[in-house]
């Protein structure tokens, strides 16, 4: 994509490529340059900081990643092997890794660089390179609409000193349930609450010597704010060393359903739409501490339009926040 500004991205990724009998390989690149584009930088993107204090610059990012995803021989993937990982439902057969879903350990080297050239003060760049590994649950029941199950993901990420100015680590946890509510009458199909909790750390934030600390660069660090959480804001709008983040949403889908008359949707299979409502709360913090990580959280709420066309799921959002508001079309489920 370019605009007029001459701002681009550009965005290229390969998934679930089977390599091994129990091994998916998979990769990304993404390149984007944004002209006068507003950042949050250091201070500027702290949970007190205000919306008035920003940098205006024009940034160059780049991520470059692989995927190395194993197939946990547990739960359907017992029986169905890599097949279970991939399917888009599944019937739930238990409460733990080792009885139901698809459980999985996804090792990714990655790159990831920004270079800033601010409007009025010069020239930074900052890059980092490290391993992440990530250990999935899924226990879902669809993984493009579900109302059943949970979904776990543990992450640590490391960026060692040989690779990096300094190392750094930090580690991640995010935790999905849904539940089916049923019908209503001839108004609704389908009722599904969803409610997803995340958090965050960076333990080696405090080791300094010298003037250098073990942190990643402002473009690694625990974010809010974007398309998934704190959905009213810019795009890691709040960041630092830790965080704390909830999210709910009410999913219904109407018995109602015109968009397979529609002139855009005819030619396409467009089984079902959804009406959501949703709301998030969470913040980021300089230290990993329950009770501030739970004081002063910010907050987005909004609505939803969501559909399935040819198995891809689009969702359209408006969410509202106390100071600022967005309009987001995406893919796939937020959560």
């Amino acid at each position: 994509m370019i605009s007029s500004k001459g701002s681009y991205l550009g965005y290229v990724s390969f998934n679930n490529y089977q390599v091994a009998t129990q091994w998916l390989l998979g990769g990304e690149i993404y390149q984007s340059q944004f002209n006068d584009y507003t950042y949050y930088l250091g201070q500027q993107a702290g949970n007190g900081s205000s919306l008035e204090d920003t940098t205006l610059a024009n940034g160059e990012d780049s991520r470059y990643r692989l995927s190395f995803r194993y197939i946990l021989p547990w739960g359907e993937a017992e029986q169905k092997g890599v097949k279970a990982a991939v399917s888009p439902t599944r019937t739930l057969t238990g409460r733990t890794p080792f009885s139901s879903g698809v459980s999985s350990i996804d090792i990714q080297p990655y790159f990831e660089s920004r270079d800033l050239d601010f409007i009025h003060a010069g020239f930074t760049s900052e890059k980092t390179t490290a391993l992440e590994v990530k250990f999935e649950w899924d226990n879902r029941d669809d993984s493009r609409n579900p109302s059943a199950g949970s979904r776990t993901r543990f992450d640590v990420t490391y960026a060692p000193e040989a690779w990096n100015e300094s190392s750094w680590g930090t580690w991640e946890i995010e935790n999905t349930h849904y539940w089916d509510l049923g019908s209503v009458g001839e108004i609704f199909d389908k009722q599904v609450v969803a409610f997803g909790v995340y958090t965050a750390d960076t333990p080696t934030w405090e080791h300094c010597s010298e003037e250098q600390c073990q942190r990643p660069p402002d473009v690694s660090q625990v974010k809010l704010g974007g398309l998934y959480r704190l959905r009213s804001y810019d795009s890691g709008r709040y960041h630092g060393r830790s965080a704390m983040h909830y999210t709910a949403e009410y999913r219904v889908m109407p018995q109602w359903q015109p968009l397979g008359e529609w002139p855009i949707f005819k030619y396409y299979n467009v089984p079902w739409w959804q009406w959501v409502a949703f709301v998030d709360v969470g913040r980021v913090a300089d230290d990993y501490n329950l009770k501030t990580l739970h004081t002063d959280m910010k907050w987005s709420a909004g609505g939803a339009l969501r559909f399935q066309v040819e198995g891809v799921i689009v969702r359209a959002e408006m969410a509202w926040g106390a100071e600022q508001s967005s309009f987001i079309v995406m893919v796939n489920q937020p959560f």
